[in-house]
């Protein structure tokens, strides 16, 4: 199926299109809902991993040093962005956009010890991403950062605005907020902050604690916070009723409700959970890949 060529109208913003197709209540939810922290539904869910884990075994084992549930949580989003392309869709200005692009924000730390510097990066995907092109995105990006002990565009934005003074920083992060909501934030803003993209992933099993309910930001525009714990064990009964031990791995979202209704988000969590039980499945491209409407 081809894909329909865009064609930028006014209304539209550098890092999304304008949904003008859209049903009336829709358009109106972002007027009624003004603010991203006053319109998030939590959502959490538990996966059994005893298949995943001999999964990313055989791939570490074939060559990808490192393959883990994070690489697979965020090739499974990207796929189902695929099949679900609403649930990367944001607000601003009141209006409702489809991204252009599928962008993750996650933090990394240069090294891992309690004194390490963290910092954010922000990868781009393509819906037609494998769970191999995920994992070399993601591992470019992390040893640049990793190998390079001076600032990336994000710490230097923020760097260079924390050295006016408090009240010119407010000021400035209230004008900053404007040229936003009116889509005229320069670019290179955009391109360096977390706070606008399709979704931000935290990986708190590598911490040894369990998923957080993350709050989305009233700046920028990110309509998903996505989280997963450490791997625990549960003791079930079998089919034929013996005990035997099992492992889970728990994931909670946040999500910003007035982007798509509950119904369309519950098939977007289906196909999540679904190509999370089958990764095999992430290493072909999609068959097809559904566009948002316009």
């Amino acid at each position: 199926m081809p894909k329909t060529k865009y064609k930028r109208r006014y209304g539209d913003r550098k890092d999304g299109r304008q949904l003008r197709s859209l049903a009336p209540l829709y358009k109106m939810m972002p007027y009624i809902m003004r603010k991203r922290s006053d319109s998030q539904n939590a959502f959490g869910d538990s996966i059994e991993v005893t298949e995943i884990d001999r999964y990313l075994r055989e791939k570490r084992a074939q060559g990808y040093k490192g393959m883990g549930l994070l690489h697979l949580f965020v090739a499974t989003y990207v796929r189902t962005v695929a099949m679900r392309p609403g649930i990367n869709r944001f607000i601003a200005g009141q209006r409702i956009y489809a991204h252009h692009d599928i962008s993750v924000s996650m933090a990394v730390k240069r090294s891992l010890s309690t004194d390490s510097p963290e910092t954010t990066i922000k990868i781009i995907f393509d819906p037609a991403d494998t769970i191999f092109d995920v994992y070399n995105k993601m591992n470019a990006k992390i040893d640049e950062i990793k190998a390079d002990t001076g600032e990336n565009n994000t710490e230097e934005l923020a760097a260079n605005l924390f050295k006016m003074p408090g009240l010119v920083l407010k000021a400035t992060v209230g004008i900053l907020t404007a040229l936003d909501y009116f889509g005229i934030l320069p670019a290179s803003i955009v391109e360096a902050s977390p706070f606008h993209g399709s979704m931000i992933i935290t990986d708190m099993g590598s911490l040894g604690i369990p998923p957080i309910y993350h709050h989305l930001y009233d700046f920028g525009h990110l309509p998903l916070f996505l989280s997963f714990g450490a791997k625990r064990n549960v003791v079930e009964l079998d089919d034929a009723g013996r005990p035997v031990e099992r492992k889970y791995v728990d994931y909670t979202a946040v999500m910003d409700e007035r982007i798509c209704d509950g119904y369309y988000y519950s098939t977007a969590f289906k196909y999540l959970k679904y190509y999370l039980k089958n990764p095999i499945l992430l290493e072909q491209p999609p068959e097809t890949i559904e566009e948002d409407v316009f």
